[in-house]
């Protein structure tokens, strides 16, 4: 199965954020249940795209990738059990723009060095604590010529992390020169010059208007008007505004002369300030049957709308029409008045990447504000994915180059020349206790430091060149990762569970429970049978566990209503000793197993038993399988229906095994497994194994296999370190399957090392000690990260279920005196370190709760259920999560945020000395429980507003002052705000730059 593990089953070599005790077995191997429907047919097919002119002669031809929605999408599911839900933002900058979020302004150490083939690099290493949530971290960033690398590493106080560990993490273990510090404070303008490499936060879009039976971009780009469709389209996008004397982005045309036209359209969407050269608006000339100057401006723009006149049936707009080198993207969009619809078409050039999110099937739009946002993010992707084609990454390649090796240049004399003890750390420890000698000289260099810093950051926000405005967007719609309350308090320590019906079946400490939102749990097992693994199988009447450890550890079958019968009867509560009868022969000694995730018209079930696997089935019929099993008696165990297959020798034990199936199931069924530095393919039939991927490094800390399966052909997802690589699996081919690399491969990087990888289609989720990093299965492109303070994830078979910790208050004594305490305000230090989370806050009591993630939420489709769950025989009926009220929590972590913002804002102002006298804690508690400032009217405090771009006074701070912005927000959205209150959401997105706030003054 996808994900498999055994205590001690990580190499002991593999330091990096090492997974909660327990959890290395504890998750269900049920990730791989997320099979879905992984295909690319969702986002176009390639054609070759000729245009002609009126004559008939060919012109020009091109080959695209075209969308025009998927034509079997939604076949299988009634009409309103499927809603969308990935229209995401991808690599959004509020998450990826690490220099400007965590480093600029902040205390935080520079390193220069050169690589074993003398190519020079910066790193750039800050301890935070990630967005109030107590939870220090390590961030890095690795700047080189072909790109930057960023990853997380987890903080000990014990435990000091050197420059050299970061840099192996990151795969760079030779140098032609060791890093030596940089402590200069304008090295932060040079680093942030090197992030804004990266790409625009703001856009041009091109909007190019044709007329019905227009066949040349000449004819297209002359016509002086637009029709009464195409001015409402506009309205649509934006408002339109005075170019002259206009002060927010300006997207390259003139605002001082008219030169570019009088009047533009311009919106902010998300954070992203969008100027649109409409060609209707641009300078029009009737000398000129080109029309340069307009095709100036929109033949460079990387996408272009073409709005086009005309019905379905006459000539459709081809990108081979328009005579443009640099435009790689092109929309088009048919407005269709019998039904006040709009009709979307994307034509990508083949070189660019997938990007999301797919269009509908049929890609029509009766909501025009649903339009304007799909279309939009769609867009935005769209160049960003753009920027990665070998066109644009070769350019910026160069350009990082360039100002790498001469920003190198610049510095290397200045080190040299200065001798000094601080310059010889060239190794050191991050942020290490300085000597007290020099104490003070480093605590005035650091205050320099994060004042020069501050002031860049304010600078640039000001300019519109910051993302910190882009934080506030996650209110604007309930995402479907946020988490619901379904066990508060739980006080025992989950070693395995799996989902059984609406309830959970969790091994723990003190045995087997059965829990259930709302109600009292229930023992199953005494703490005399210590299961390690385990899979409830409703279909089967079965319930498969691994128990015991050791020489000791054994494999055990029950059956689920002779379990559920004595839940019911409450007549006993089994302990190992009752369970000799279920005990599967041969499987001594086992430390993992795996099963097949569609049974198809069997289960498989894979025992690992140091080296060698032991194969066994049982054959069963899926029509009654599961009512003639419950009739059966109770004490009958279903040892006897498994049938043994055959042993398979391995060379080394697996650390993780997946059954793959195989296109006909006859003598091509696989197994994936993982050991030493490498993924192996074995034949079940024939025990032949075959290498699938090798790695290529000194530490490998396997995470995951996960089996996924693209318009019926199987693939991996293979995961370790920080590496998810996914690679095709080709149907065996006389006896050995084809495993060579597939122009269908590709992988991606985490930010930080998971201990779990689980697959939610379209999303693929990866848990690490602190954090949930969410991204997107097509193209690895991240969506969002959310903190989780000490998350352990418990089962992911249907609904996704973690655990972690929720601060609750203890006491009414504040930690405003141990802040007042501090050292000088004035003189910020490297050597204070950020407290530990489950002290942070003096007179909290941590608590740890369960919480879920409904999986419809995620797939965007109603997920079938058990007509019974365990602890209630009652008929569950499903229903879309839009329509499911949200479940109430008991203890909300929303409550500790604020607790710590009013902190967090009461130090600000003492750092800038705006506060004379410590407020006491009680005068901050009562404002815990007003209303939140996000639901006031929208309109207080706008600059500028559109029809569906509003100011939520609340969501901007002073950071946002003398900007042009707004947000989306229309009434359904806020609605949706209202509905998914603090208490029902414990980890929604929060503001990421509430730590980042600058006070103007």
């Amino acid at each position: 199965m996808p994900f498999s593990g055994a205590p001690g089953s990580f190499p002991a070599s593999c330091c990096w954020c090492p997974a909660p005790l327990g959890v290395l077995c504890s998750v269900s191997e049920d990730l791989g249940c997320r099979r879905g429907e992984f295909s690319r047919k969702h986002y176009g097919s390639v054609e070759l795209l000729i245009s002609s002119d009126a004559d008939g002669a060919i012109q020009r031809a091109g080959r695209f990738r075209v969308e025009n929605g998927s034509s079997g999408e939604n076949t299988d599911y009634t009409p309103g059990t499927w809603h969308r839900t990935d229209v995401h933002l991808e690599n959004p900058e509020y998450h990826t723009r690490w220099y400007f979020k965590y480093f600029l302004g902040k205390v935080h150490q520079n390193y220069i060095g050169t690589d074993a083939e003398k190519n020079p690099f910066f790193l750039s290493v800050v301890l935070s604590d990630q967005n109030n949530q107590r939870v220090p971290q390590y961030h890095a960033i690795l700047w080189r010529k072909t790109g930057t690398q960023k990853i997380c590493l987890p903080y000990s106080p014990t435990k000091t992390l050197s420059v050299k560990s970061i840099l192996s993490a990151m795969s760079l273990d030779k140098f032609e020169k060791s890093p030596r510090e940089i402590f200069h404070p304008e090295i932060q303008k040079d680093l942030l010059v090197l992030e804004e490499q990266e790409g625009s936060v703001n856009f041009k879009f091109g909007i190019l208007y044709a007329k019905d039976g227009q066949l040349t971009d000449d004819e297209m780009f002359s016509n002086e008007m637009g029709s009464e469709s195409f001015q409402r389209f506009l309205h649509l996008l934006g408002d339109t505004v005075t170019l002259k004397g206009w002060t927010g982005y300006r997207g390259g045309l003139d605002t001082k002369n008219d030169t570019t036209g009088i009047f533009s359209i311009y919106t902010v969407f998300q954070g992203h300030e969008i100027m649109f050269h409409v060609s209707t608006m641009l300078p029009y000339s009737r000398e000129n049957k080109q029309q340069v100057e307009r095709k100036r401006h929109i033949g460079n723009d990387i996408v272009t709308i073409v709005f086009q006149e005309g019905e379905e049936s006459s000539p459709a707009f081809k990108p081979s029409m328009i005579r443009s080198h640099f435009t790689h993207i092109f929309a088009l969009v048919r407005y269709n008045k019998q039904n006040d619809s709009y009709r979307l078409k994307i034509f990508s050039e083949e070189s660019v990447p997938l990007f999301g999110p797919p269009l509908p099937s049929p890609p029509v739009f009766t909501n025009h504000q649903e339009f304007r946002d799909f279309l939009l993010v769609k867009l935005i992707n769209g160049e960003k994915a753009t920027l990665e084609t070998p066109t644009f990454s070769q350019k910026r390649q160069r350009t990082l180059d360039m100002l790498i090796r001469s920003l190198y240049q610049d510095l290397m004399p200045d080190l040299h020349k200065v001798n000094n003890m601080l310059n010889r750390r060239s190794f050191s420890d991050v942020l290490p206790e300085s000597p007290k000698s020099t104490r003070k000289k480093e605590e005035a260099r650091q205050a320099e430091f994060v004042r020069l810093g501050q002031a860049l950051k304010l600078k640039t926000t000001v300019k519109g060149d910051a993302t910190a405005n882009l934080a506030t967007t996650s209110f604007c719609k309930k995402e479907p990762w946020e988490s619901q309350s379904f066990c508060s308090n739980f006080p025992h320590e989950v070693v395995c569970a799996d989902s059984w019906g609406q309830s959970l079946l969790v091994s723990t400490d003190a045995g087997i429970l059965l829990i259930d939102d709302g109600q009292p749990s229930v023992q199953v097992f005494d703490k005399t049978l210590q299961v390690k693994q385990m899979h409830v199988l409703e279909t089967l009447d079965l319930l498969i566990a691994r128990t015991d450890k050791g020489k000791d550890s054994r494999l055990l079958v029950f059956r689920l209503s002779a379990v559920q019968k004595d839940i019911e009867t409450k007549q006993i509560i089994r302990s190992k000793y009752d369970c000799r009868e279920n005990k599967l022969e041969r499987t001594k000694g086992c430390h993992l197993y795996a099963i097949n995730t569609h049974h198809g018209s069997e289960l498989r079930i894979v025992v690992a038993i140091r080296n060698k696997l032991l194969l066994v089935t049982k054959k069963y019929n899926p029509c009654n399988s599961l009512t003639s099993s419950s009739l059966l008696s109770s004490s009958e165990s279903p040892v006897e229906e498994f049938q043994y297959i055959r042993e398979i020798c391995l060379s080394d034990p697996p650390v993780v095994m997946t059954l793959v199936d195989g296109p006909t199931g006859d003598s091509d069924n696989m197994i994936c497994v993982a050991y030493r530095h490498q993924f192996d393919l074995v034949n079940e039939s024939t025990g032949e194994s075959y290498r699938l991927h090798h790695v290529e490094t000194n530490k490998v800390n396997f995470v995951a296999a996960i089996d996924v399966y693209e318009d019926g052909e199987a693939g991996l997802l293979l995961c370790y370190n920080y590496v998810c690589q996914y690679r095709k699996v080709h149907p065996f081919n006389g006896g050995s399957p084809l495993i060579q690399p597939s122009a269908y491969d590709f992988h991606f990087s985490w930010n930080q090392v998971p201990y779990a990888v689980v697959c939610a289609f379209p999303y693929i989720l990866a848990f690490t000690t602190d954090s949930i990093e969410i991204r997107l299965v097509v193209n690895g492109n991240l969506v969002h990260t959310a903190v989780v303070p000490e998350l352990q994830l418990v089962a992911s078979k249907s609904d996704i279920y973690f655990k972690a910790t929720a601060a609750v208050s203890g006491s009414s004594d504040s930690s405003s005196k141990e802040m007042s305490s501090r050292s000088s305000p004035q003189t910020p230090t490297a050597y204070e370190m950020p407290e530990s989370p489950l002290s942070s806050l003096e007179g909290e009591i941590p608590c740890k709760n369960l919480y879920k993630i409904p999986l419809s939420n995620l797939v965007g489709r109603s997920i079938e259920r058990p007509l019974k769950s365990p602890l209630a025989p009652k008929v569950i009926t499903t229903t879309t999560s839009s329509s499911t009220p949200s479940l109430p929590v008991t203890h909300s972590l929303s409550l500790s945020r604020m607790e710590i913002k009013e902190i967090a804002s009461r130090t600000r102002k003492e750092l800038l000395g705006l506060l004379d006298e410590p407020i006491p804690k009680t005068e901050t508690a009562p404002k815990q429980k007003k209303a939140p400032r996000r639901q006031s009217d929208p309109k207080q405090g706008a600059v500028r507003s559109t029809s569906s771009d509003r100011i939520i006074s609340s969501s901007f701070e002073s950071c946002s002052e003398g900007r042009h912005l707004s947000t989306s927000s229309d009434p359904d959205t806020l609605a949706n705000r209202e509905e998914s209150s603090p208490s029902s959401c414990p980890f929604q997105p929060i503001s990421l730059y509430d730590e980042d706030i600058i006070d103007l003054k």
